[in-house]
């Protein structure tokens, strides 16, 4: 049962179990649930926090049953860092599609010091270079939003 629970949880539904660009077609889900969420701080906070703890220790059981390190079906750290993509980010269209190329990009690119969190190991180590990936997809749109107001 803990086990079944866990693959549910770490593929997202079984996203992760698509034959190819799983962690896009979770990512692009992500966002679904991002715009699906209710305009409050306050549960928007307790989704991410609950996706990010729930996704490490779902993500770290599924790694030890499948026996490969961070193995693709792991879907959940991508819905993570979506979420944090996106958090206090003004949702309009062009800011969606640029945060989900964004953030992509940073996921797969590994840049310090994400690249040091994948090296934690287990759960923890698949679900927070996502985080950190969030986190400079944030960054970015919140700074290239700013410009874009104040620069004309």
């Amino acid at each position: 049962m803990k086990r079944s629970l866990a693959r549910l949880i770490s593929t997202f539904f079984y996203l992760g179990d698509f034959p190819f660009a799983s962690g896009t077609l979770a990512s692009a889900a992500a966002v679904l649930l991002v715009l699906g969420m209710p305009a409050s701080i306050l549960v928007y906070v307790a989704v991410t926090i609950a996706v990010t703890v729930i996704g490490i220790w779902a993500a770290g059981i599924t790694e030890k049953e499948v026996g490969k390190k961070d193995p693709s079906c792991v879907v959940i750290d991508e819905v993570a860092g979506v979420l944090v993509s996106f958090f206090l980010v003004p949702l309009s269209w062009p800011v969606i599609i640029i945060g989900f190329f964004l953030f992509r990009a940073f996921d797969m690119f590994k840049i310090p010091p994400a690249d040091s969190l994948e090296n934690e190991g287990g759960g923890k180590g698949i679900v927070l270079d996502d985080i950190a990936a969030g986190v400079y997809t944030n960054l970015t749109l919140q700074a290239g939003i700013w410009l874009a107001a104040h620069i004309r």
